[in-house]
């Protein structure tokens, strides 16, 4: 990928109604970028139907939902749930008897973690043992989704599947450097990934988030083969990350978070969305801008791309709501600090030089710097303290914007997808939302 490939207009385009499917692979937790596309299933009146990783039991066993957390999982989808366990990576299998990836790091500790070295011989036969078990589960959900989406329907296969950080103690305590350190308590993100734990967690990375879409096109070939035979057209979307265009200077520019560990195995998510629409399938992956959600809340400093969408809303034209949403914010923030004065603090952290330096879209994803964690935790900081309270943020109040504004764009745009990889940027988000509340 050369350069971003945005979508600058609001598509019209909807080929889903009433009667038609929409698969949500990957289940949905808390707040998220999947409830938007949700909703947009919802209101053209689409059957949803979901799926779930399953929970793991004592022994870390992994088994089916409850009976009890099958209905509440249901209730919260408002669909209903495919039962059979989804669960991926590979940090917790293995070969019969044999220790997991967990297990190989369990006794990592703050001071050996950069020594410490891997059996990657034994490590690719657990990553083969979990790759074997969720294309095996991949195959029994589909043999039971294939019954319930009926000939001629359309389909929309969402992909939500992102992580993989195996569970152990010792991560907590690198993670807390490499994405909160600053001073003499910051962690280059180049030490963990040149680490073997480092390269353990981008393998798994890259099962967890761009892998499984794979396994999802190729494990649903036999629906959408039947499917299309019989007059319907499936779809597939994908959530991505890899910057996106703010208002910087009046003008939208590229920009990322750094150091966004993920990013390799989202450029992986966009080479399967490219070699699937080779094949003719319609697979896209949408760039999504940065928002606080419960998984991203320990980068800190990934809220701070966020406050320049108020800046587009005027700009693409918000009138009477767009200013509503600017009063919405000022309202969280503490007397004595105005809204523009934390506009102001934005615009000189994104036109300080150490920020220029890192948008560079070529060498993406880039490793942090000790200067970067100085210049966008203080700041996070800072702008944190304006409010009245933490639990009130303008940056609540923009995340629930993105997420209603790339909703239907997700959902309108993978009607007629313009091609396999495209970013949702601030001015077209700004223009959605703009149209939703004319």
């Amino acid at each position: 990928m050369l350069a971003p490939i945005p979508l600058r207009e609001v598509p019209q385009t909807n080929i889903f109604r009433k009667g038609d499917v929409f698969v949500l692979f990957g289940e949905l937790f808390g707040r998220g970028y999947a409830n938007g596309l949700i909703n947009e299933a919802r209101k053209a009146g689409m059957t949803v139907i979901g799926v779930t990783v399953g929970r793991r039991d004592e022994n870390n066993a992994l088994r089916a939902l409850t009976a009890e957390e099958h209905a509440a999982a249901e209730a919260n989808l408002g669909g209903r749930i495919i039962n059979i366990p989804l669960m991926a990576g590979f940090d917790l299998d293995a070969p019969a008897g044999e220790p997991t990836p967990t297990d190989m790091i369990a006794n990592f500790t703050l001071k050996s973690w950069q020594q410490d070295k891997l059996d990657w011989a034994h490590i690719e036969k657990c990553r083969a043992a979990g790759v074997k078990r969720f294309k095996d589960s991949v195959a029994q959900v589909m043999s039971q989704l294939d019954g319930m989406i009926p000939d001629g329907s359309n389909a929309f296969f969402a992909h939500t599947m992102a992580g993989g950080i195996p569970k152990v103690k010792v991560f907590l305590a690198i993670a807390n450097r490499v994405y909160k350190g600053r001073g003499e308590r910051f962690l280059s993100s180049s030490a963990l990934l040149d680490s073997d734990l480092g390269k353990l967690i981008l393998m798994n990375f890259d099962e967890v988030t761009a892998n499984t879409f794979l396994h999802l096109i190729e494990g649903s070939a036999s629906i959408r083969a039947r499917l299309e035979k019989t007059g319907g057209q499936v779809r597939y979307s994908a959530y991505g990350y890899h910057g996106t265009e703010i208002l910087i200077d009046g003008k939208y520019q590229w920009q990322t978070y750094t150091s966004y560990t993920q990013g390799k195995a989202k450029m992986r998510l966009e080479q399967i969305a490219e070699d699937a629409w080779k094949n003719g399938i319609k697979a896209t992956v949408y760039n999504c801008p940065e928002i606080r959600t419960n998984s991203s809340d320990i980068f800190v400093g990934v809220e701070l791309s966020l406050f320049p969408l108020l800046n587009a809303l005027r700009k693409e034209n918000g009138g009477r709501w767009a200013e509503s949403q600017w009063q919405a914010c000022r309202e969280t923030l503490q007397e004595g600090h105005s809204l523009e004065e934390l506009l102001g603090k934005i615009d000189n952290y994104n036109e300080s030089g150490v920020m220029h330096d890192f948008r560079n879209f070529a060498a993406w994803p880039m490793s942090n710097t000790a200067e970067l964690a100085d210049i966008m935790i203080g700041t996070s900081e800072e702008i944190t303290k304006m409010h009245t309270s933490r639990d009130a943020l303008v940056t609540d109040i923009l995340s629930a914007l993105v997420l209603e504004g790339t909703g239907p764009l997700m959902f309108h745009e993978t009607s007629a997808p313009a091609g396999p990889v495209l970013w949702l940027n601030h001015d077209v988000i700004a223009k959605q939302l703009n149209k939703l509340h004319a």
